[in-house]
């Protein structure tokens, strides 16, 4: 089940926004699809990046994905654990498998993104 307190993009990617500061991760519906997560490129620290682009990589065992930015702003933290253990996405892609924070450039855009029963919708949409 998707939380409900998150914002999904359409390319399976959630942000969790707390005030001015948005954390991302990958839905558990991409993770699954991936299989077991082997590698991930984590985006540099005080990085810019604008909503709908690559901020990362992620390697399975299956192929290689691109992590794509639901919102815009400044990367000011990464999870290092990823670098050791990419592996927690598969376990938590919610919690600990989070990728990074991003110092949001308008809160508001979040807005923009699907809830969670959209986001279920669109997964059931596409996997037909």
């Amino acid at each position: 089940m998707n939380p409900k307190d998150l914002r999904y993009h359409k390319e399976h990617t959630w942000v969790r926004v707390s005030g001015r500061r948005g954390t991302i991760g990958i839905t558990d519906y991409a993770q699954d699809a991936l299989g077991d997560i082997v590698y991930i490129d984590l985006p540099e620290v005080d990085t810019d990046v604008e909503a709908d682009t690559e901020i990362a990589e992620i390697e399975s065992t299956k192929s290689t994905s691109s992590v794509i930015s639901p919102v815009s702003g400044r990367i000011v933290k990464i999870n290092d654990e990823l670098s050791e253990s990419p592996e927690i996405i598969n376990e938590d892609p919610y919690g600990k498998g989070w990728i990074s924070v991003i110092e949001l450039d308008n809160p508001s855009e979040a807005d923009d993104l699907l809830d969670a029963s959209e986001y279920n919708s669109h997964i059931e949409e596409e996997s037909r």
